[in-house]
């Protein structure tokens, strides 16, 4: 699925993590964050992690990228954001 046809697709169809990228894409990130918040996965968390670091507030970020297994990302938002979920979409 390319970046134009996530955007572009129908959330009912999403869950999760996911669902949680999918709204950090149309530019919600308080929506994508309440969706993040509800999971209670490694990958939820590192959604959470990402919109955290996101927003500027590194501290909460390191917090949720512990809870989910993970280092500290540093570079890039937008190529986090499609490794995420790159990595997700594999795993589903």
């Amino acid at each position: 699925m390319t970046e134009a046809e996530f955007k572009a697709a129908d959330p009912d169809q999403f869950q999760g993590a996911v669902l949680a990228l999918w709204w950090d894409v149309q530019g919600n990130w308080e929506r994508a964050h309440e969706v993040a918040q509800d999971g209670e996965d490694a990958n939820s968390a590192w959604v959470h992690a990402y919109l955290h670091r996101k927003e500027g507030d590194e501290g909460n970020a390191a917090y949720w990228y512990r809870r989910a297994g993970r280092r500290m990302a540093t570079g890039n938002l937008e190529t986090e954001r499609l490794l995420i979920l790159e990595t997700v979409l594999a795993g589903q």
